[in-house]
């Protein structure tokens, strides 16, 4: 008798793969999530390659306020006969690793002169800090309810970042806090690397981001462990000194916040080391940037 074996059910299974094609099976596959949301919003200004735009928009209920953001444009072709001023409507697609906008319509013609981009705090000569430069001491409230102070960290390598949690954009704030969790990751691989270095996410929304707030938050990107990550929200004094120092652009006015993408790592002895500037940078580069800082030798700073 012979032996019953999965020879048969296999063979029947390859003939059914070649009956239906492997097009078919492909369908299956789960595509990549989608959140698709008609907004309507004025242009502000838009780029010169036309493939972005600063679009100050309405709410979109039960995902983003109302905000002031360069958004991606899909076709570049849906802006023609668009203009800084002009109000529209547009589907806003998101995923998990980036946005666009498309289905560009104009609903209304702008009247008189365009409208500026948001208006921003006049810089000072010499205001922003360089590398070498000494960081001044700010005060924060983290998320477990107590004043921090960045002078409380001297002798470690600091990495921060400026976030809020009413963010949803997958390459503003929630990139930072991806980008903030592998590099924490790489960080703690090397049975060889450094020990003594700080991650802060420094929210600049303190109306709405909590101590509870930014500690629900926080779990999103570092889950259980809050080993050397803290989230933190920086009043409106300290925003104040601290934009003209790190070149941070951001504007507040009834319910809209438009802001750049600012992240900086000091070294031990509380001096800048690297600034890395807009979402470009990789979890890789922050991890080496920090690597480098925490080896810097410890002696009294200089101001």
């Amino acid at each position: 008798m012979q032996t019953p074996s999965l020879r048969t059910p296999l063979l029947f299974l390859l003939k059914m793969i070649g009956a239906l094609g492997l097009p078919l099976l492909l369908q299956a596959a789960p595509a990549a999530t989608n959140q698709i949301h008609t907004v309507n919003g004025v242009v502000r200004s838009i780029a010169s390659d036309q493939r972005s735009a600063v679009i100050k928009h309405e709410a979109i209920p039960n995902y983003m306020p109302p905000m002031i953001m360069e958004l991606k444009v899909r076709d570049p072709k849906e802006m023609k006969g668009i203009h800084p001023g002009d109000k529209i409507s547009f589907r806003l697609v998101a995923n998990e690793t980036t946005h666009w906008i498309d289905t560009i319509q104009k609903l209304s013609t702008a009247s008189g002169t365009a409208l500026p981009e948001p208006p921003r705090p006049a810089r000072k000569a010499g205001a922003e800090l360089k590398p070498g430069s000494l960081m001044p001491d700010a005060t924060f409230l983290s998320e477990t309810g107590e004043q921090i102070r960045l002078s409380q960290f001297r002798g470690q390598a600091i990495a921060f970042t400026f976030i809020f949690t009413r963010c949803p954009l997958p390459d503003y704030c929630p990139r930072m806090g991806h980008n903030f969790s592998k590099a924490r990751a790489l960080l703690n691989a090397s049975k060889e690397g450094p020990r003594n270095w700080q991650l802060l996410s420094i929210s600049f929304d303190p109306e709405f981001d909590t101590p509870s707030m930014l500690a629900g938050y926080a779990k999103t990107y570092r889950g259980a462990d809050a080993a050397q990550w803290l989230f933190v929200v920086a009043s409106e004094p300290t925003l104040e000194v601290l934009r003209p120092q790190l070149d941070l652009k951001l504007f507040k006015d009834s319910g809209t916040i438009f802001h750049n993408l600012r992240t900086v790592v000091l070294d031990t002895q509380g001096r800048v080391y690297r600034q890395l500037d807009d979402n470009r940078w990789s979890p890789e580069d922050l991890a080496q940037a920090i690597r480098e800082a925490s080896a810097v030798p410890e002696k009294p700073a200089q101001p």
